[in-house]
């Protein structure tokens, strides 16, 4: 269950809102006064945000179920559904998992892929060694244009307020949702009504994200909104406002009618009428990009598992590297590599990941292959140990492996360390 609000006349259809990562439904309060003239407004928060109770979710789909428990649990079965970055996530895996609820969708500040795994997981990272704290610091020039930021210094520190009162868990959990979130070849099946809604200045989902949106999404339409960068609810919110009474006065549709779902007891399709003027977009741009291939096909699950493994322990970078320079004589070795050690071994379920990181990390010093260790630790540090805790893996190994070893290997985690935990200036 998710920590929510209503807000709008009972009797009204609903209009589910989701917030961004870092922020609570407040980012959404300069809409409500007009959305909810029209209809009945569910905000939710994420888990460990705004005050909600701390139960990690480290998937969009589990935030995405929860989500659905919650509006079950008070009875409401079908919904518009606008949501800011990780909450457009939500609403994305709602429109192809379960169609027959989302009436329209507002895809804000949101994109098929966030960035790259590696930058999710460095994240988290960072917030487990040092706080949330460089976060908070860093949140005004992802969220806000500069010239916004200078002249709205109250909402710049509430914004900032809004990340240190989050739960470090929670966020870092969210940050591993995001790091798996891909859905890139998936988006020809979202058949809901969709608005795509960007900041023309957001420098973290930006228009080429939202144009991705709209060249997979059928028939979906891309709004861009002039001077506004990630949170353009709260730096544009006339424009926003405006833009999503249009779609949803609009776009409103009888999934009943348009999308088969088995029947179900008490489950009804209340209409829709808008009586306000609907207000033109303040721009829109035409779709330009291609998606990308599917995955290729041929390969084994085994070999699909582990390289979802190893590239979630060892991040992108490493792998793509690793697997870029490989050659006719070591591409066995490589799908070797990656179906027994990955595809089996690191799947296995009697240890976590963060165990298999201590054994691996003690295996490495004890055989001397020290040239692995750095690779290890930075694997170490993703799969949620602490810098204390490796240390305390390295102190042990110093006891049954030796002294030497034991010191070439705090040299070595040391600077791994300094780079991976330090905040970005």
């Amino acid at each position: 269950m998710l920590q929510y609000r209503f807000d709008g006349p009972e009797d009204a259809p609903v209009l589910v809102i989701g917030p961004s990562l870092g922020t609570t439904w407040h980012m959404w309060d300069r809409q409500i006064p007009e959305l909810s003239q029209h209809w009945r407004i569910f905000r939710y928060d994420l888990p460990g945000h705004g005050g909600a109770p701390a139960y990690p979710a480290a998937a969009v789909t589990d935030l995405a179920d929860r989500l659905l428990a919650t509006l079950d649990s008070v009875g409401v079965q079908r919904f518009g559904y606008a949501g800011c970055s990780i909450g457009g996530a939500v609403g994305a895996d709602l429109a192809l998992r379960h169609p027959h609820r989302v009436a329209a969708l507002a895809l804000v500040a949101a994109s098929p892929r966030f960035g790259t795994a590696d930058e999710f997981r460095q994240r988290g990272v960072i917030v487990r060694s040092n706080g949330l704290e460089p976060i908070a610091r860093t949140s005004p020039e992802r969220w806000f244009t500069p010239g916004f930021a200078a002249a709205q210094p109250a909402i710049v520190e509430w914004a900032v307020q809004m990340v240190r009162t989050t739960d470090p868990g929670c966020y870092i959990a969210s940050c591993e949702a995001l790091a798996a979130f891909d859905i890139r070849t998936e988006l020809p099946r979202i058949g809901v009504p969709t608005l795509v809604l960007v900041g023309a200045e957001d420098k973290v989902t930006g228009p080429a994200e939202a144009r991705t949106l709209v060249a997979g999404i059928p028939d979906a339409r891309l709004a861009l909104v002039p001077g506004a960068s990630h949170l353009a609810p709260v730096e544009q919110p006339a424009a926003v406002t405006d833009l999503l009474l249009m779609h949803f006065s609009t776009a409103w549709q009888d999934t009943l009618a348009s999308i088969p779902v088995p029947p179900s007891p008490g489950f009804s399709a209340p209409g829709f009428s808008a009586p306000f003027a609907p207000v033109v977009p303040v721009a829109e741009i035409a779709a330009a990009a291609d998606l990308p291939d599917a995955s290729p096909t041929g390969r084994s699950d085994r070999y699909d598992r582990g390289m979802k493994v190893r590239r979630e322990v060892l991040g992108d970078a490493h792998v793509d590297a690793a697997t870029a320079a490989s050659d006719p004589f070591t591409d066995d070795f490589q799908d070797l590599l990656t179906r027994y050690a990955w595809g089996e071994i690191w799947s296995r379920e009697g240890l976590d990941r963060r165990a298999r990181s201590c054994v691996s990390l003690t295996a490495v010093v004890a055989s001397g292959h020290l040239g692995g260790l750095a690779q290890h630790v930075r694997a170490a540090l993703r799969n949620g140990l602490t810098p204390v805790e490796i240390k305390e893996v390295l102190l042990q190994t110093a006891v049954y492996c030796g002294i030497p070893a034991a010191s070439a290997a705090f040299e070595i985690a040391q600077s791994v360390i300094q780079e991976e935990t330090t905040p970005p200036a």
